[in-house]
C-alpha cells in the first residue's frame, strides 16, 4: 500500500516536524510513503543558479526543473493508492488542491487534514473549499480530519479496506 502526502510543508523548517509525524502514523499502518518533499532536485536548482541571463534562468526553470518536479508529483500520486492532504493554512494551498484534483481524477481515495482551528471555508456547511471538500468526501465517504489521532484512525480502517480487497 503507497501512500502519496499532498502539503506544503517542506517549504519550512519549522513544518517539517509535523510532516515526520505524518509519516509515522502513515508507517504505522504499513503504507509506503511518497513524499514529494523527499525528491533532491538540488543539482537542478544548481544548474539554473549557474545561468546568468535571468530569461535563460526562467526559461530553464520552466522547461526544465518545473517539468520534471511536475512529472515526478504525478507520477508519485499516479503510483499511490491513497493521498493524504495536508489542509491547514488560511486556504488550501493551491499545489494540494490541485494535487487532489488531480488524484481524485483517477480515482484515488483522499483523507484530508486540516488542524489548523481557523476558518477556511465557503460557508459554515463546510471546514475548507468546498470543492476540494467534496472531492476529499467523494473519493473516500470520510470527513475532514481534525488531528493526527482522527488520521490514524482513517488509516487503520482504510488499511483493512484495502488489504481486504486485494
Amino acid at each position: 500500500m503507497k501512500a502519496y502526502i499532498a502539503s506544503p510543508l517542506g517549504f519550512a523548517d519549522s513544518t517539517r516536524e509535523f510532516l515526520k509525524r505524518i509519516h509515522e502514523v502513515l508507517e504505522k499502518h504499513r503504507f509506503e510513503v511518497l513524499d514529494p518533499w523527499d525528491q533532491d532536485y538540488s543539482q537542478l536548482f544548481a544548474e539554473a543558479e549557474k545561468l546568468e541571463k535571468m530569461e535563460e534562468r526562467r526559461i530553464y526553470l520552466h522547461e526544465q526543473v518545473n517539468q520534471v518536479i511536475g512529472r515526478k508529483n504525478a507520477d508519485l500520486i499516479r503510483e499511490s493508492d491513497v493521498l493524504v492532504a495536508v489542509l491547514d493554512g488560511p486556504d488550501v494551498d493551491s499545489g494540494t488542491a490541485s494535487e487532489i484534483g488531480f488524484a481524485f481524477g483517477l480515482g484515488k481515495t483522499i483523507i484530508g487534514l486540516r488542524t489548523d482551528f481557523r476558518l477556511a471555508a465557503d460557508n459554515l456547511g463546510s471546514t475548507v473549499n468546498l470543492q476540494v471538500e467534496y472531492f476529499i468526501e467523494e473519493s473516500s465517504g470520510e470527513r475532514i480530519c481534525r488531528s493526527l489521532e482522527e488520521l490514524n484512525e482513517s488509516l487503520r480502517v482504510l488499511a483493512a479496506v484495502i488489504k481486504i480487497e486485494r
